[in-house]
């Protein structure tokens, strides 16, 4: 759900983003995604989970009639089962999201919903980026500061440097020098994540250097219209 989340916004898996909201459904759930939050953080590269009790207040939802399953077993009542759903508080639909069912009395009879019988849709927040499915709420922030932003530029070189390892035949182990043509776009990136990048690609010596113009330099694309020119050579 976070990925898809990135695809619609057009935002690299290698932009790191600060966090993501779920709501609790219960102390069973949060004890499940704990277990395996570090895993979920790594794969979606989002800094931080937070955990909402009551998202009644921050996350909107909307919620209508689900005419396939309820036709067949109410078709008479349909027309006020569908109007009782409509008017269905933020508060009732976390209600039936956390017990999955909720009851209703239409004309002296009672009915009672399940989560299949209705159809809930979340709203984005401003800032956020919404996703429901199956019961489950995601909240992602899409905000970049200038650090998230600049991490990502740096994840976007080591991604590129490690590719003219590859294409280069580079042992694993070998190091390397890395040098890299100064852009103003990226030069503080660099500068702030200069271990980052080193420790990654393992390079013995990174510099910013005013001008390349080796034959075995490469150019390589670090965000749209944005270009940098790299010259990796190995260390001795």
């Amino acid at each position: 759900m976070i990925l898809s989340l990135r695809r619609k916004e057009k935002l690299k898996v290698r932009q790191p983003l600060a966090i993501i909201m779920v709501p609790v459904l219960s102390k069973d759930f949060q004890e499940k995604f704990d277990a395996v939050k570090n895993i979920i953080l790594s794969e979606v590269n989002v800094k931080e989970v937070e955990y909402l009790t009551d998202a009644a207040g921050i996350i909107r939802k909307k919620i209508k009639a689900n005419f396939k399953t309820l036709g067949p077993k109410h078709g008479k009542l349909m027309k006020q089962i569908s109007g009782e759903i409509a008017g269905f508080s933020q508060l009732d639909i976390s209600n039936l999201e956390k017990t999955g069912s909720h009851d209703l009395n239409i004309n002296g009879e009672t009915v009672s919903l399940s989560l299949e019988d209705v159809e809930i849709q979340t709203e984005d927040v401003p800032g956020w980026l919404v996703a429901s499915e199956g019961g489950l709420t995601i909240a992602l922030d899409i905000n970049l500061t200038e650090e998230l932003k600049q991490e990502g530029i740096a994840r976007e070189f080591i991604n590129k440097i490690q590719n003219i390892r590859k294409d280069s035949d580079f042992e694993v182990t070998d190091r390397i020098v890395l040098k890299i043509q100064k852009n103003e776009k990226f030069n503080l990136a660099v500068e702030k994540f200069r271990d980052y990048i080193s420790n990654q690609t393992l390079a013995n010596e990174l510099v910013l250097v005013d001008l390349i113009n080796q034959s075995s330099s490469h150019t390589v694309e670090i965000d749209t219209d944005l270009e940098a020119v790299v010259l990796v050579e190995k260390y001795s």
